[in-house]
């Protein structure tokens, strides 16, 4: 049986070193999590000329054995934290937790399946050095995902920039760098309905980008099913834009305009030849189409309403159980 390498911290030497915290949000991931930490102690060798790093990860309430997966890797003063939330509240309130509780000089949210390649981090922090204040990871190659979910984020992308007021950049996930300064701003803004990469793309701050081939995952299997991301995909959509309800205002007046019209119509036919019988299948065509028109507009109505209803409750986007922190004892 082989033991579990412990992550050993950076030599005193580092002291001086701009510190950067990976946060990483965590669901039913127990068997992930070793190889994780294997394989940032080989990048915590690599910067330890240029950067200390430490881990924070965000127990998303995991019912397998996460949690003690991940604490049977720390020990006091080590270079790992953990923030283990009361129940599972999704990604996005994990990450923005990590976000929260992160006190690097800069943040790099990452999932520990290894999809996202640590190794780039040294590439990263080398243009956060150079002036980036956010530094994108730009999946250049997706072949490990499925067909239909290669399709799906394509169209995702396609009809956000389309419709959104601060367009997100292509093929770019939570995986990037996040200045000290991103993350304060990001700290302070409140909605609970969100979609984190959008929220860092609307911030603005000098920007660059470096590009990663995205892996297969090292173990295990996730937890996203397709009903989520569709969830996901709507809740960014209509947190950053109110194009959808403003496009029926347009809709609405041009099926308003072409009802006079066909009125005005109908009326001078009628004074011209005389009452004519109208036909059934025309009235019913257009009784469907304007009331699948209503309830459509009904339906974006009651999205922005339900998601209105959730600002206005103000509950917490998450809730702490426990934390185990670098400068905090154990509870």
């Amino acid at each position: 049986m082989t033991v579990a390498k412990k992550l050993e911290p950076q030599d005193e030497a580092s002291v001086g070193l701009p510190r950067v915290t990976l946060v990483a949000p965590v669901f039913n991931e127990q068997e992930t999590v070793g190889p994780f930490l294997d394989q940032i102690q080989v990048l915590l060798d690599q910067l330890a000329p240029v950067a200390r790093v430490d881990i924070l990860f965000v127990n998303d309430g995991s019912r397998d054995g996460t949690e003690l997966a991940i604490r049977s890797r720390m020990e006091a003063g080590r270079a790992i934290g953990l923030v283990n939330l009361s129940r599972n509240f999704g990604k996005e309130a994990a990450l923005w937790a990590g976000l929260k509780y992160a006190t690097g000089d800069a943040v790099i949210p990452i999932d520990v399946d290894l999809q996202d390649d640590p190794f780039i981090i040294p590439e990263m922090i080398e243009k956060w050095q150079a002036g980036a204040q956010i530094v994108n990871a730009r999946r250049a190659d997706r072949s490990s995902d499925t067909w239909i979910k290669r399709v799906t984020a394509q169209g995702f992308y396609r009809v956000f920039n389309a419709v959104a007021d601060q367009p997100i950049p292509q093929d770019v996930g939570d995986f990037r760098l996040l200045d000290r300064q991103v993350v304060d701003v990001l700290c302070t803004l409140s909605e609970r309905v969100r979609l984190n990469k959008a929220l860092f793309g609307w911030v603005g701050f000098p920007t660059d980008e470096v590009t990663f081939e995205r892996h297969e995952r090292s173990a295990g299997f996730s937890t996203f099913s397709y009903w989520r991301l569709w969830n996901m995909a709507l809740d960014g959509i209509f947190a950053s834009t109110t194009k959808p309800l403003r496009v029926w205002t347009y809709v609405g007046s041009t099926l308003a305009f072409l009802s006079f019209v066909y009125a005005g119509f109908l009326f001078f036919r009628t004074l011209v030849f005389g009452v004519d019988v109208p036909g059934y299948a025309s009235t019913v065509v257009l009784i469907l189409l304007f009331g699948g028109l209503n309830l459509f507009a009904v339906g974006i109505l009651g999205e922005y309403i339900g998601r209105i209803l959730t600002e206005v409750r103000d509950r917490p986007l998450y809730v702490v159980r426990t934390t185990y922190l670098h400068d905090e004892p154990e509870p």
